[in-house]
């Protein structure tokens, strides 16, 4: 049975939604009144997130599809990932923001990994497609 390609309207959601919510986080970093400390933690969590959650996915679909995948590489990936949500959370929490921004923040990350995710997804799809 033949696998069916990734469409191009959820490539293309996938990649907004990325986009989104990583520009959308970093425009309010940058708009922000915090210390370049602050921003810079907050931008670090990002990277670290989006790092985790792509690592994340290859290694669950590698598990999937039988390739060998090491448990504590595994558990790093699902570690790294709840970390950077933990440690986001943690920041946004202690931060003396407006709490319309602290939500901002957490729904431009959270959109941001969600995009990432499906942008790995749809990318091994294609790959495997070829």
């Amino acid at each position: 049975m033949k696998k069916q390609r990734v469409s191009n309207a959820f490539i293309a959601a996938s990649w907004v939604a990325l986009g989104a919510g990583m520009i959308g986080y970093i425009v309010g970093l940058v708009r922000a009144e915090m210390l370049l400390n602050e921003k810079g933690y907050y931008f670090t969590i990002l990277l670290y997130g989006l790092f985790a959650v792509v690592s994340l996915q290859k290694a669950v679909r590698d598990k999937l599809e039988n390739i060998p995948v090491t448990d504590i590489y595994y558990g790093i990936c699902w570690f790294a990932t709840l970390s950077s949500i933990v440690l986001l959370a943690v920041g946004l929490w202690n931060a003396t923001i407006l709490p319309s921004e602290k939500g901002f923040y957490a729904f431009a990350f959270l959109l941001a990994l969600f995009g990432a995710i499906a942008v790995q997804k749809n990318t091994r799809d294609n790959m495997l497609q070829e």
